[in-house]
């Protein structure tokens, strides 16, 4: 698929590493040093592109109903951000932690991020050789925690009823965190099998056994180090804070836009309603001019059957400029509809 000239100019022969479609013709693009969002030519906006470099400290995102947002930040240099759908947020996020990640030495250069999950305050981020922990309300800072599968010698997973807990042993040391039941399955799915491709096996069953001499002959000397705690847990217990939007998450400037254009909306239905009742009573009037003339009567005067015709002549006319307006104010309203629904769609990109 080719790209917009103006975004081969942005990348100066730069690789693409990730294209993600963000709806229309907007999209992100992730090159090993930079985030590139396209917007095409819109109501709102003329063709754009700009750049966000990878480089950053910290990692944030906000969301709307519709709308979410992606915050960078450079420390000293300040911090940038960009709004894109709430659809679209995650598939975006994941390439742009992978080279973020990558920038700051936390991945490898030729290592790739398989999955990421954001679980309220908990972000977790399962890459080929490791797994990469963060808790609190950014979604990665300086301030994170990695477990090199190397080092990790068991993986569990305890069910509940509203969450379930990951066991992963690493160094001699237990660690705990609690996923939603919801992506439980997923979590594991993708954990477990980057764990097992990693050390070269096909399931955890195989995974325990090739780790089981090496943990008999340390296992006396690292009990007293194996800490049992219930560790952190951010997430909530009660199963519906779940599903509740972050608590940093804000409202963004859309929302009265959109209130704005469903108003517009309304008073066009209201139009068209209007419309429709004046043909309605056109035909009617219609209707009403076939019933002159002398009814059950077996002949009628010339007088009255000349201002018959006139007057049916008369109604014909008036019916047809009538029609001629009908037809334009519906031509109208469907240009304004179409417009409208363009305008809603690029406020829901984040535009």
């Amino acid at each position: 698929m080719s790209q917009p000239e103006i975004v081969q100019s942005a990348l100066d022969g730069e690789t693409v590493v990730s294209r993600i479609h963000l709806g229309g013709e907007d999209e992100l693009f992730v090159t090993p040093s930079r985030t590139l969002v396209y917007r095409a030519e819109g109501l709102l906006s003329d063709e754009s592109v700009d750049e966000y470099p990878l480089n950053a400290e910290r990692i944030s995102v906000s969301e709307g109903r519709r709308k979410g947002k992606i915050l960078l930040d450079y420390g000293l240099d300040g911090s940038e951000k960009f709004g894109l759908s709430v659809k679209r947020l995650d598939e975006a996020l994941q390439p742009i932690l992978e080279g973020v990640l990558t920038s700051a030495g936390v991945l490898d250069a030729d290592e790739s991020v398989v999955q990421a999950f954001r679980f309220s305050e908990l972000t977790l981020i399962v890459a080929e050789h490791r797994l990469v922990r963060h808790i609190g309300s950014a979604v990665w800072d300086e301030d994170y925690d990695a477990y090199h599968y190397d080092d990790v010698t068991d993986l569990e997973f305890e069910s509940g009823s509203v969450a379930t807990t990951v066991v992963l042993t690493s160094n001699g040391r237990q660690e705990r965190f609690k996923t939603p039941n919801e992506q439980a399955r997923l979590v594991r799915e993708s954990l477990s099998s980057s764990l097992c491709a990693h050390h070269g096996v096909g399931s955890l069953e195989e995974f325990r056994l090739s780790v089981a001499p090496d943990e008999e002959d340390e296992a006396d000397a690292d009990r007293d180090n194996t800490d049992f705690g219930a560790g952190p847990d951010p997430l909530s217990a009660n199963p519906g804070e779940l599903a509740e939007e972050p608590k940093n998450a804000t409202r963004s400037d859309e929302d009265g836009a959109q209130q704005a254009v469903e108003q517009t909306v309304e008073a066009t239905s209201g139009a068209a309603g209007a419309t429709a009742k004046t043909s309605e009573s056109t035909q009617n009037a219609v209707a009403d001019a076939a019933d002159l003339g002398f009814e059950g009567s077996a002949f009628e005067s010339a007088a009255d059957s000349s201002h018959a015709e006139s007057s049916h002549a008369d109604l014909e006319a008036e019916i047809e400029t009538l029609r001629e307006v009908v037809e334009a104010q519906t031509e109208q309203i469907q240009q304004q509809q179409q417009l409208l629904e363009q305008l809603i769609e690029e406020l829901r990109r984040g535009r």
